[in-house]
């Protein structure tokens, strides 16, 4: 087998496991929460409904109609522009 490709695959694989470690959904808070859409900070959401940024950390954009952070009971809908369903 060729050094290169086996050197290539190595070093991809060094650079894409740790971020796979993190591609997960938010684990569940403690206290009692909801998901509220379309309020999260680009690469500081929970998790998203559908689209590229299916996992914690991961939308490249504010306020993504999709993407959802974890609020306590009650307070998405006081948050300017949060809502309990996504968005399209």
């Amino acid at each position: 087998m060729n050094k290169r490709i086996v050197i290539a695959s190595a070093l991809a694989a060094a650079i894409v496991a740790p971020s796979l470690a993190f591609a997960a959904p938010a684990a569940e808070p403690t206290f009692k929460a909801e998901k509220c859409y379309g309020i999260a900070k680009a690469g500081k959401n929970d998790c998203a409904s559908t689209g590229n940024n299916s996992c914690a950390g991961t939308t490249k954009a504010t306020a993504d109609p999709r993407a959802w952070v974890f609020v306590p009971a009650g307070y998405c809908e006081r948050i300017v522009n949060g809502s309990l369903t996504p968005k399209a």
